[in-house]
C-alpha cells in the first residue's frame, strides 16, 4: 500500500531530476563545450555519473535542509510533497524548452515557501539569514576571483586566446578542463539532486511513522532515493542539455580552454562549500 501511494510523488521526483539534468549540464560542462575540447554526446554520461558520486558522497546535509530544515518534516505530506515537485519541474521544463540556465535550489527553495506560508511554519531565521544571502554573496565571490585570477595569470592565460583551435586528443590542457567539468558535475550532485531527494525523504519518513528506524533508516532511504534520482540528470542532460550549453557555453562569451578551467574550478569549488 504505501509503495503505490508514494509512487506518484516519486515519478515527479524522477521528472524534476530529468530537467534539473538539462538545466545543470551548463555549469557543468558550458565552459568545456564552449572551449571545443568534448563532444556533446559525451556530456551526458560524464554529468550523470558525477552527479551520482556527489550525490551519494557530499550531499546529505542539503538533503537535511530541504527536507526538515525550511518546513518541519511532518509538514511534508504526499500532496504537500507532489505539488512542490511538480511546481519546481514545471518551471526549471519551461526554462530548459526555452534554452535559459535556471537555478534549481533557488525554485526549490521558494516552491517549499509557498506551503511554509500557508501552513505558518516557515523557518523564516534560516531563509533569510543564511540562504537568500548565499544567493548574493557566492555570485560575487565568484566574479571577483574570476576576475581577479584572470588578471594575476594574464601571461598565462594569453598563451590561450584562441578557443577555436583543437588540442590534441590526449594533451594534459583537455584533459584538465575535463576533469574540472566533472569537478562542477560532483558539486551539482552534492547541492542539487538534494531538491528532490529532500522532500521526498521526509515524506517517506512520514509514511513510515510507525516504525523506530531512526537515523539509520533515514540514511538508508536517502542513498535509495539517491539511487532513483540521480541517474536521471544524466537522462535530462541528453534531452535538454545541449541548448543550454549551447547558449552559455559559446553564446555568452567564448572561452579558451585555461579560462574555461579556471571558471569551472572557482563554481564548482564554492557550489560544494555551499554543500557541505
Amino acid at each position: 500500500m504505501m509503495l503505490s501511494s508514494i509512487l506518484l510523488p516519486l515519478i515527479v521526483g524522477m521528472f524534476l531530476a530529468i530537467n534539473m539534468g538539462g538545466s545543470g549540464t551548463a555549469p557543468a560542462f558550458s565552459a568545456a563545450y564552449g572551449a571545443n575540447v568534448i563532444k556533446r554526446f559525451a556530456i551526458p554520461g560524464l554529468f550523470g555519473l558525477f552527479v551520482f558520486f556527489g550525490a551519494i558522497l557530499a550531499g546529505k546535509k542539503v538533503v537535511l535542509t530541504l527536507g526538515k530544515g525550511l518546513l518541519p518534516a511532518d509538514e511534508l505530506t504526499l500532496t504537500v510533497t507532489t505539488i512542490v515537485l511538480l511546481s519546481v519541474a514545471i518551471s526549471l521544463l519551461i526554462a530548459n524548452l526555452l534554452g535559459v540556465p535556471q537555478s534549481t535550489s533557488q525554485s526549490t527553495v521558494f516552491a517549499l515557501a509557498g506551503p511554509g506560508i500557508l501552513l505558518e511554519s516557515l523557518n523564516t531565521r534560516l531563509l533569510f539569514t543564511e540562504i537568500i544571502p548565499t544567493w548574493f554573496i557566492l555570485p560575487i565571490i565568484s566574479f571577483t576571483l574570476t576576475y581577479f585570477l584572470s588578471g594575476r595569470l594574464e601571461k598565462w592565460l594569453a598563451h590561450d586566446l584562441d578557443s577555436g583551435r583543437r588540442l590534441p586528443r590526449y594533451s594534459f590542457t583537455r584533459l584538465m578542463l575535463i576533469a574540472s567539468a566533472c569537478y562542477v558535475a560532483f558539486s551539482i550532485g552534492s547541492n542539487n539532486v538534494a531538491n528532490a531527494t529532500g522532500p521526498l525523504v521526509s515524506m517517506v519518513m512520514n509514511e513510515l511513522a510507525g516504525t523506530n528506524g531512526g537515523e539509520p533508516q533515514f540514511k538508508m532511504i536517502m542513498v535509495l532515493a539517491t539511487l532513483v534520482i540521480a541517474p536521471c540528470f544524466g537522462i535530462g542532460a541528453s534531452i535538454f542539455g545541449y541548448r543550454v550549453i549551447r547558449s552559455t557555453g559559446k553564446g555568452i562569451v567564448q572561452l579558451g580552454t585555461r579560462e574555461a578551467t579556471l571558471v569551472s574550478v572557482i563554481t564548482a569549488t564554492l557550489l560544494l562549500m555551499a554543500s557541505l
